[in-house]
C-alpha cells in the first residue's frame, strides 16, 4: 500500500458515508418519481365498493339511492332539507359533523405542535431566528373532504348493485354532551350510526352501527366505511435524496399482517387487498387517522387510492340479515399524532389493541432507531429541550466511541511522525513500486501503525447518522421542536437560515486542518477545502436535528484532536528532556 492509497483514507470514508447514506434513502423509497396527474374521474374511483368479482378497478360509491319499489327513503319531512352540521369541542380536537353521510366535515387538532409542515424561506427563517416571524401553517386537520365525494366516515349499504343507502343521504340527528346519533332507513332497513367520545378527552372515538332488518325477508349484502381526505399540495413534500424527510400522507389498509400504503406515483390504479382489516384510513408522516374494528381483524375488502389532491381507504365488509334480526358493529377511530407510546395505549373495554404503532416505520434500522429514541427522550424529560437532547445524545456516542477515536488519533499523529521514513522509502526504491508497498507496511508494523485506522470512527457513526435522519423522519415527538426557542423552529425540517449547515462546514475545515495532512498540497487543499464545500452543500437540505448532530460531533473531535496534539507534545517534550 503506498502512501497516495493511505492518505486519501479520510476522503474515501466521507465519499462512503455519503454514497452510502444516499443509496440508502434510494433503496427506501425516498427517490419515488413524480406523482402523474390524475383527472377528477380518478379521484372519484377512490371510493370504489368492492364487492365479490369486482373488477381490478370497483364502481364508485353511489351518490343517490337506487329507487326501488318495495321500500323508500323516510318521509322528507323528517330528515333536514338541507346539509345539517354539528359542532363538537375538546380540549385535543374540534369537530364538525354533518347528516350527509353521517360523516366528518372536520377533526381539526389542537395545540402548537399539531400544525401543517409549511415551507419557510430564508427571509422569514431570519425573522423566526429573532422572535419576529409568524408561523402561519393551519392546524392539522385530519378529516377533510373531497370536493364532490361523501364525506369521511360515510357510509353505504347495498346488495350486489343494488344501493340500499347511498354514501351522501341525509340521516335524522339526535344530539347529546358525549354522543351524535344518525339514523335512516331504506326498504325495510333501519340503520343507526352513534360517534360518541366526544366528552372524553384524547383521540380516539367510538363508532356504533347498527343494521336492523324490520321487513319479511332476509337481507344479504355489505356496507362499505370510507375515510377520505383532501391534501393542499402547498404543505407536502416527497422525501428527497437531498436531505428532506418529506411530509405526505398516504392511503392505508392493514390487512392480515400487511400494511399496504399508497403514494400519488406509487401505482395509477387503486390497490385491493382482501382479508381480515385491522385497520384503514389516511396516514400522514407525523399524524393519522384510522378506524379499526372492535373485535380485531375483520374479514372483508380494503381498496386505496392516491391522487395528488386526495387520499382515500374504503373497506367493505359483509353483513347479513333474518327477519326480525339486528346486528351491531364497532369500531375505533383514532385521531392524532403518531406519538409511539400514545398509538401503543390505544385499546377499549373489548381489550383489542390495534397495531397503530406500525405506522411509525422505522425500517431496517428500527433497533437502532428506538435506542435514539429513548434516549433522547430521557435526556428530554430532564432538561425539557429536544435540541439539548439531541446534543447530549452526541456526548454520549462520542464518549462511548473515546477508544475507536483515541486510537484513531494517536495513529494519525503516529503516521505523521513516520513521514520522514516513508519520504525515504519512496526515494530509495522510486523505480519499484511492489518493494515501495512492501517496505511500508514493514514499517508500519514494526511501528504498530494502522494506516487505515483513522476511517474506522467514521464508518461507525454512519449508522447512526442514517438512524437518527430516520427518527427525524418518523417521530411525533420531535416533530415541531424548536433547538432553543426560536432558534431553528423545527428540529425534523431545514434550517431556513442555512446558519447550521454553514457552522459545520467551517468545523469540518477546522477538523481537517487539525488532522496530519500525509498528502501533496493540491489533496491537501481537496481535503480542506472541497470536501467540507461538498458535504455542507448536501446538508443544506438534511433535518436541522442531523446537523446539529454531526456539527456537535465535530465541534467535540476538534477540542479531542487538539488536547490530544497537545498531550503528546508535551509527553514527546518530555521523553526528549529525558
Amino acid at each position: 500500500m503506498d502512501e497516495q492509497q493511505q492518505s486519501l483514507r479520510t476522503n474515501i470514508a466521507l465519499m462512503l458515508v455519503i454514497t452510502l447514506t444516499m443509496g440508502f434513502m434510494w433503496w427506501n423509497g425516498s427517490m419515488a418519481p413524480p406523482p402523474e396527474e390524475e383527472t377528477p374521474a380518478d379521484v372519484g374511483t377512490a371510493l370504489a365498493a368492492v364487492d365479490a368479482g369486482a373488477p381490478a378497478t370497483p364502481p364508485a360509491l353511489t351518490a343517490q339511492p337506487t329507487p326501488g319499489t318495495d321500500g323508500a327513503p323516510p318521509p322528507a319531512a323528517e330528515l333536514p332539507p338541507e346539509r345539517l352540521t354539528l359542532a363538537r369541542a375538546r380540549a385535543s380536537t374540534r369537530f364538525v359533523l354533518s347528516n350527509e353521510g353521517a360523516g366528518i366535515l372536520s377533526a381539526e387538532l389542537q395545540g402548537t405542535k399539531m400544525r401543517e409542515q409549511e415551507q419557510v424561506g430564508i427571509a422569514e427563517g431570519f425573522k423566526r431566528l429573532l422572535g419576529k416571524g409568524t408561523f402561519a401553517a393551519p392546524q392539522m386537520n385530519v378529516a377533510q373532504p373531497v370536493a364532490g365525494m361523501p364525506p369521511p366516515l360515510a357510509l353505504e349499504l347495498k346488495s350486489g348493485t343494488d344501493v340500499v343507502v347511498a354514501a351522501v343521504n341525509p340521516w335524522k340527528v339526535e344530539e347529546s354532551p358525549d354522543a351524535v346519533t344518525f339514523r335512516t332507513a331504506a326498504r325495510g332497513l333501519e340503520v343507526t350510526k352513534r360517534i360518541s367520545g366526544f366528552a372524553s378527552e384524547g383521540y380516539q372515538l367510538k363508532v356504533e352501527l347498527e343494521f336492523r332488518n324490520a321487513g319479511a325477508q332476509p337481507w344479504a349484502g355489505e356496507y362499505t366505511l370510507a375515510w377520505t381526505r383532501a391534501v393542499d399540495p402547498r404543505f407536502e413534500e416527497a422525501p428527497s435524496m437531498f436531505g428532506s424527510v418529506g411530509n405526505q400522507s398516504a392511503a392505508a389498509c392493514f390487512v392480515g399482517e400487511d400494511y399496504e400504503k399508497l403514494l400519488p406515483g406509487d401505482e395509477v390504479a387503486p390497490k385491493v387487498v382482501s382479508g381480515p382489516v385491522k385497520f384503514f384510513g389516511v396516514d400522514q408522516q407525523y399524524f393519522l387517522a384510522a378506524l379499526y374494528p372492535y373485535t380485531g381483524g375483520k374479514a372483508g375488502r380494503c381498496t386505496v387510492t392516491a391522487a395528488p389532491t386526495a387520499r382515500t381507504a374504503v373497506a367493505e365488509f359483509p353483513v347479513s340479515l333474518a327477519p326480525g334480526q339486528a346486528v351491531t358493529e364497532t369500531y375505533g377511530l383514532f385521531l392524532g399524532p403518531k406519538d409511539v407510546d400514545l398509538l401503543s395505549s390505544v385499546t377499549h373495554e373489548a381489550d383489542y389493541h390495534p397495531p397503530l404503532e406500525r405506522t411509525v416505520d422505522f425500517g431496517i434500522w428500527a433497533v437502532i432507531c428506538k435506542v435514539l429514541l429513548a434516549t433522547m427522550k430521557a435526556f428530554h424529560g430532564v432538561f425539557h429541550s429536544w435540541g439539548l437532547a439531541v446534543i447530549l445524545l452526541t456526548v454520549l456516542v462520542k464518549t462511548l466511541l473515546i477508544p475507536l477515536t483515541h486510537k484513531s488519533m494517536v495513529a494519525a499523529e503516529d503516521m505523521k511522525r513516520l513521514q520522514p521514513k516513508m519520504e525515504a522509502i519512496k526515494a530509495k526504491f522510486a523505480e519499484d513500486r511492489e518493494r515501495q508497498n512492501v517496505e511500508m507496511m514493514k514499517l508500519y508494523q514494526e511501528a504498530g501503525v494502522n494506516p487505515l485506522g483513522g476511517c474506522l470512527p467514521m464508518l461507525v457513526q454512519m449508522p447512526v447518522w442514517i438512524a437518527l435522519f430516520t427518527t427525524l423522519r418518523n417521530s411525533y415527538e420531535l416533530y415541531q421542536e424548536p433547538f432553543f426557542s426560536p432558534f431553528f423552529a423545527d428540529l425534523t425540517a431545514k434550517d431556513p437560515t442555512y446558519l447550521l449547515p454553514l457552522l459545520l462546514g467551517i468545523t469540518m475545515v477546522i477538523t481537517q486542518k487539525l488532522q496530519p495532512q500525509m498528502m501533496d498540497a493540491a489533496q491537501a487543499r481537496m481535503m480542506t477545502w472541497f470536501m467540507p464545500i461538498f458535504f455542507t452543500a448536501i446538508m443544506l437540505n438534511y433535518p436541522a436535528g442531523l446537523t446539529l448532530y454531526i456539527f456537535t460531533n465535530n465541534v467535540l473531535s476538534i477540542v479531542q484532536q487538539w488536547g490530544l496534539r497537545k498531550y503528546l507534545e508535551r509527553k514527546n517534550g518530555q521523553g526528549s528532556a529525558a
